[in-house]
C-alpha cells in the first residue's frame, strides 16, 4: 500500500514538473492549473449546476483578469470574458478549430456544419445562409411557421410542460424546412429517436461505460438510416425532373455540388439539433421571463393585439405583421442576452497564439464566454435584470451604443449561426400566438440550471387558460388569403 501511495505521489510530482518545464518559457495568461487531470473541473460543474453559475468566472476574472488560464475536463484551458478577445477567436477560423466533447462530435457526424473545416464549411455555411435569409422566410417559410405553431397550440391541454411542447414545435418546423414533411407518425418516431441522440451528447463516449451513450449511438444509426432513405428518394425525384420541393434538401441537391449521402445526412442531422434544442429553450425562457416581468408582458400583449386587430379573424400572419413587432424584437434580444443558450464557444488553437500580451500554446482548449460579457454591468446596465426596453432605439442604453462584439447570441465571424434570422421569426410568431391565445400561471416553482445545458429543472410546467377574446379566432387561418397563398 505504501508503495502505491509513493507511486501516485511521484507520478503527480513528475507531471507537475513536466508541465512547468513545458510551459515555463511561455508567458501564459495568469490562472491556476490545479492538480493534473482534475484541475478546476469540479468547481466549474458545481457552479453550473445551480441557478447562479457566475461566481466561477467572476472570482477568477477579479483575481486574474478577463483572460485567464484554468484546467477543466482533463486539459489546460484559457477562458476569455473579454469582448475583443472573443471577437478575435470568432473571426480567426484558421487559428482556432472547433473542439467539442467526443460524444457530441461522434453523434453529430464528421460532416456536420459544427465540425466542418475550410472550403467545405464555407460552402455549406453559405448555402444555409442563402436558404434562411429574409426573402426566403417571407416568401416560402413564414406561412408554415405560423401554421405549425397554431397546429401544436390547438392540441394543448390546460396543463403543459412548456419546454417539451416547444421542442415538439421546433422539431416539426425544422423537419418541414429541411425535408417538407408535415407532422405525422414518421416525424414523431424520428423525434423520439432524436431525443435519445441528444441525451448522449454529454456522456462518456464509450458504449461499454455509458448505457446512455450506447442508446444514443443506436438511435443515431436509426436516424441516419431514415434520413438516408429520404435523401435517396429525393435524388431520384431530382434526376427525373419531377416537381422540386422548396426546402433545404432541395437546395443541397440543386446546388451543383456533388455531396455524398453521408455528407447530406450529417449536415441535416446537425441542423435538427440547432432547431430542436436552442430555439425551444429560448421560447420557454421568453415566457418565463415575461411572466416574471408583468409590465413587459402587458406591452407585448398590446403590440400583438394591435396586429390582430388589423387582420381578419383567424388570418395567417403576414410579413408586414412580423416587421411591425418592434417590442417583440426587444423581448427576443433580451431573452437571448439573459438566457445565453449558447453561453460560450469551444475552440482549440492550431498554433501558438499571442494575444493581450500572453501566449496560448498550440493545442490548448479555449473557451470564449458570451455569457460573461452579456451579464457584465460594464456593457449592460443592471445586467442581471430582464429589461427589454434597453433595446428600444429611443433608449440611451449602453446596449444600443455598444459595438457588435459585445452582443453575440448567435456567435460571429465565418461561423455565425446561419439561421439567426429564421430563429427570430419563429420566436416572434410563437410569442404572437401564445400571448394572444392564453393567460397562464406557473404550475410549480421552477428554476434555471446551466449544466450540461441551459434549461429549467422541471421543464417549466404551466397552467393555461384560453383568453375569451381568442376563442372566436381559433383555427388554422383558412381564409381566402390563406388559400391563395397555399395554391401559390
Amino acid at each position: 500500500m505504501a508503495y502505491l501511495v509513493f507511486f501516485f505521489i511521484f507520478f503527480f510530482v513528475f507531471l507537475f514538473l513536466l508541465r512547468k518545464l513545458r510551459y515555463g518559457r511561455l508567458r501564459l495568461p495568469p490562472g491556476n492549473l490545479g492538480l493534473p487531470f482534475i484541475g478546476e473541473t469540479l468547481q466549474m460543474i458545481s457552479a453550473y449546476k445551480t441557478d447562479n453559475p457566475e461566481p466561477f468566472l467572476d472570482q477568477r476574472v477579479n483575481r486574474y483578469g478577463s483572460v485567464f488560464t484554468s484546467h477543466v475536463f482533463g486539459e489546460p484551458t484559457v477562458f476569455s470574458t473579454d469582448p475583443e478577445t472573443n471577437r478575435f477567436i470568432l473571426t480567426n477560423d484558421k487559428l482556432f478549430e472547433c473542439s467539442y466533447p467526443g460524444s457530441i462530435s461522434n453523434l453529430l457526424g464528421k460532416h456536420s456544419l459544427l465540425l466542418m473545416k475550410g472550403s467545405l464549411h464555407k460552402k455549406m455555411h453559405s448555402l444555409t445562409m442563402s436558404f434562411a435569409n429574409s426573402s426566403i422566410i417571407k416568401d416560402h417559410l413564414l406561412y408554415d411557421i405560423d401554421r405549425l405553431i397554431r397546429l401544436n397550440i390547438d392540441s394543448w391541454s390546460d396543463r403543459i410542460l412548456l419546454m417539451e411542447e416547444a421542442k415538439k414545435i421546433t422539431f416539426e418546423l425544422t423537419v418541414k424546412q429541411l425535408m417538407s414533411f408535415d407532422p405525422d407518425e414518421w416525424t414523431e418516431s424520428l423525434r423520439k429517436e432524436y431525443m435519445l441522440v441528444i441525451e448522449g451528447f454529454f456522456t462518456i463516449p464509450f458504449p461499454l461505460l455509458s448505457p446512455t451513450y450506447r442508446r444514443a449511438i443506436k438511435a443515431r444509426t436509426k436516424v441516419a438510416e431514415a434520413l438516408t432513405v429520404v435523401v435517396r428518394n429525393r435524388r431520384k425525384e431530382f434526376e427525373t425532373k419531377e416537381e422540386k420541393k422548396n426546402d433545404m434538401l432541395g437546395a443541397l441537391l440543386a446546388s451543383g455540388e456533388q455531396f455524398s449521402d453521408e455528407e447530406i445526412v450529417d449536415f441535416m442531422l446537425a441542423l435538427l439539433v440547432a432547431g430542436y434544442e436552442t430555439t425551444s429553450t429560448i421560447m420557454t425562457l421568453a415566457i418565463k421571463f415575461l411572466n416574471e416581468t408583468p409590465l413587459a408582458l402587458a406591452q407585448l400583449k398590446e403590440e400583438h393585439e394591435q396586429i390582430r386587430a388589423r387582420s381578419e379573424p383567424g388570418a395567417a400572419l403576414e410579413w408586414t405583421d412580423y416587421k411591425s413587432m418592434a417590442f417583440s424584437q426587444c423581448v427576443v434580444n433580451e431573452t437571448l442576452r439573459v438566457a445565453n443558450i449558447i453561453g460560450a464557444i469551444f475552440r482549440r488553437t492550431t498554433t501558438d497564439i499571442d494575444i493581450k500580451g500572453y501566449t496560448i500554446p498550440k493545442g490548448w482548449k479555449v473557451i470564449a464566454s458570451f455569457r460573461a460579457v452579456h451579464l457584465n454591468p460594464e456593457y449592460f446596465k443592471d445586467a442581471r435584470t430582464f429589461n427589454p426596453w434597453r433595446w428600444q432605439s429611443n433608449n440611451n442604453s449602453e446596449a444600443v451604443a455598444t459595438p457588435g462584439n459585445v452582443f453575440t447570441p448567435f456567435g460571429g465571424g465565418p461561423r455565425l449561426c446561419p439561421g439567426y434570422e429564421l430563429a427570430r421569426v419563429v420566436l416572434s410568431v410563437f410569442l404572437h400566438r401564445f400571448v394572444t391565445r392564453f393567460s397562464w400561471v406557473p404550475a410549480e416553482e421552477d428554476k434555471l440550471v446551466f449544466f450540461p445545458t441551459t434549461r429549467t429543472q422541471k421543464r417549466y410546467p404551466i397552467i393555461l387558460k384560453p383568453r375569451e377574446e381568442s376563442r372566436s379566432n381559433m383555427g388554422f387561418g383558412i381564409t381566402a388569403e390563406t388559400e391563395r397563398r397555399k395554391e401559390s
